[in-house]
């Protein structure tokens, strides 16, 4: 099932159990896959879906990072379970050990030298599978020790 096709499933499964919370969210993915949909003028494959998935999650973080500064716990709580609810449909984050191991990797096998170029190879090789801040931070370290 792809991950459009879950949406659409949890969608309806929230509106027939009054599931509010959820069905509230699952509105905004929606309405934002649909309009990512209207502008690149197809279907969304799975990847595209997902980049809309983390851009909004990526939204979703830096607002809950301002909720959390200004001393705002009920926004922060309801950012957060907002995050999770998006969150169930990306694939999980690589665990430390093997980003740090890929990365490597790529970067011997590129030969990049400059962070920027570096970090290009490294994202394409996690395949967006990692965060992007955890990945410059990788690469950062490795080419400080090289």
């Amino acid at each position: 099932m792809s991950i459009l096709e879950q949406i659409d499933h949890d969608f309806k499964e929230a509106m027939k159990e009054k599931r509010e919370f959820s069905l509230s969210v699952l509105r905004m993915v929606r309405t934002a896959i649909k309009n990512k949909q209207i502008e690149v003028q197809h279907e969304l494959t799975d990847e595209e879906a997902q980049a809309v998935l983390k851009t909004m999650l990526k939204q979703y973080q830096d607002a809950l990072t301002d909720f959390t500064a200004a001393s705002r716990q009920d926004l922060v709580e309801k950012q957060q379970k907002e995050i999770d609810v998006i969150a169930e449909y990306l694939p999980p984050a690589l665990p430390l050990a093997e980003l740090e191991k890929i990365v490597k990797e790529a970067l011997v096998a590129s030969g990049a030298t400059d962070v920027g170029r570096a970090i290009g190879v490294a994202m394409k090789a996690v395949a967006g599978r990692a965060d992007g801040a955890d990945v410059r931070r990788i690469v950062e370290q490795v080419l400080k020790v090289s």
